[in-house]
C-alpha cells in the first residue's frame, strides 16, 4: 500500500518586519504588554497592493517544488489554506496556478477554509488522494495576508497585534517505504462557540438575529426583504463587525484542551507516545499556549518549535513555515517522528503525525 510523504517545503516572509513599538504607535499598547501575553516580538507585513496572498504563495511553492526535486508544471493538484483570500471568490488555488504559469496542465485547485487548522486540514486532504494513486505530486499551501484587514485601533489592538503574514507550502509524494510519511491525521470541529472567534460581517445572514448560548445580538442588517443596500452597514462599522473579533480568555482554554487531546489521539492511533517526539510543530496561536502543551506532554525545548516570537500569528500558514523553518535549521532529520497540530476558529482543530 502506498503511503503519502512530504518531499519538498518552502516559506516566504515579506521584507517588512513591523516590532511591538512600532504598533504602539498607532494603538493603545507597549511592547511589553504583548510580550506578555502573547510572546510576540516582530511580525513581518507584505508591500500593499504589490504582494498577495497568492503571491507569496507561488514563492513558497517554488521553493518546494525545487526541493522536492520536480518543475511546477509537475503539480498535479493544489489544496489551499487560507482565510485571507485574494478576492471574495475565485478563491487562491486557482491563483496560485496563475502564478506558477501552470494553467495549462488545467490541474485541479482546491481551497480550505479552516483557518489556524486549515493547513492540516489541506494536508489531511493530500495524503488522502496521493496514498489511492490518484495524484502524484499534490502542493499544500498555507498562506495569509493579514495586514490588509486588521483594525488598526484601540479598539481592535487585542486582536491586530497578534498577526502576521506569510505563507508556506510542501509537495506530498508518494512512497512504498513503510517506515516513512505520514502516519496519521486527526481533523475535529465544534461550531457551538463560532462567534467566539470570528470574522462576522460582512456576510450572507441578512437580517438574521443572532441568540444562542446566552447571547443576543443584532448584526445590523437591513430587512430581509429589502433590495439594493449597502453590504457594509453604520451599526456595522460602530460594533467593528467587519475586521476578526475574538474572546481572548475563552479560546485560551479551549485551545489549550484540544490541543493535546489531538496530539494524544494521533498518537495513540498508531501505538506511540509524547517522548517519542522528535519534533513539535504546534500553530503558533499563542507562545503562552505552546509552553501549556510542551509541559502537559513532558516535551523538552530541544522537541518544540516555536517562532511566534517573529513571525506573530499566520494563520494557515503558521504550522508550514514553523515546519520549513525547523527543517532548514536541521532539526528535523530523516526518520524523526514530527507531530504537527493546531486549533482556531471554528472551532476546528487537527494534528498530524509524519516519520520524516
Amino acid at each position: 500500500m502506498l503511503r503519502s510523504k512530504i518531499a519538498g517545503v518552502g516559506y516566504y516572509v515579506p521584507e517588512r518586519v513591523v516590532t511591538n513599538d512600532e504598533l504602539s504607535q498607532i494603538m493603545d499598547t507597549t511592547d511589553e504588554w504583548i510580550q506578555e501575553r502573547t510572546g510576540i516580538q516582530t511580525r513581518h507585513y507584505g508591500k500593499k497592493h504589490e504582494e498577495t496572498t497568492s503571491s507569496m504563495a507561488a514563492i513558497a511553492a517554488k521553493i518546494a517544488c525545487e526541493r522536492a526535486k520536480i518543475a511546477p508544471e509537475e503539480v498535479d493538484f493544489i489544496v489551499f489554506a487560507t482565510l485571507s483570500p485574494d478576492y471574495y471568490f475565485p478563491g487562491c488555488g486557482v491563483l496560485l496556478q496563475r502564478e506558477l504559469g501552470i494553467t495549462s496542465r488545467e490541474a485541479g485547485a482546491l481551497d480550505i477554509r479552516n483557518q489556524c487548522s486549515g493547513f492540516l486540514y489541506a494536508l489531511s486532504v493530500a495524503d488522502q488522494f496521493v496514498k489511492t494513486g490518484m495524484y502524484k505530486n499534490v502542493l499544500v499551501v498555507g498562506a495569509e495576508m493579514h495586514s490588509m484587514g486588521l483594525d488598526f485601533s484601540d479598539r481592535g489592538r487585542n486582536v491586530s497585534v497578534i498577526f502576521g503574514d506569510g505563507a508556506g507550502a510542501v509537495i506530498v509524494q508518494a512512497t512504498d517505504n513503510q517506515k516513512q510519511g505520514i502516519l496519521t491525521t486527526k481533523l475535529h470541529s465544534d461550531g457551538t462557540y463560532a462567534e467566539k472567534l470570528a470574522f462576522i460581517n460582512p456576510g450572507a445572514h441578512g437580517g438574521y438575529h443572532f441568540k444562542k448560548m446566552g447571547e443576543e445580538r443584532d448584526f445590523g442588517y437591513p430587512p430581509a426583504d429589502t433590495y439594493g443596500e449597502i453590504f457594509i452597514t453604520p451599526k456595522m462599522i460602530a460594533d467593528g463587525d467587519y475586521y476578526p473579533n475574538m474572546e481572548g480568555p475563552f479560546v485560551f482554554k479551549m485551545a489549550v484542551q484540544k490541543f493535546p487531546e489531538v496530539i494524544m489521539e494521533a498518537l495513540e492511533d498508531v501505538g506511540l507516545q509524547p517522548s517519542d517526539i522528535n519534533m513539535l510543530i504546534p500553530h503558533q496561536a499563542n507562545l503562552r499556549i505552546s509552553q501549556f502543551v510542551q509541559r502537559k506532554l513532558g516535551l523538552s525545548d530541544d522537541q518544540v518549535w516555536n517562532n511566534i516570537q517573529r513571525f506573530g500569528n499566520t494563520t494557515a500558514a503558521s504550522v508550514p513555515i514553523a515546519l520549513c523553518e525547523a527543517w532548514e535549521a536541521g532539526k528535523i532529520k530523516e526518520g524523526d517522528l514530527v507531530c504537527l497540530a493546531a486549533f482556531g476558529s471554528g472551532f476546528t482543530w487537527a494534528s498530524a503525525l509524519i516519520r520524516w
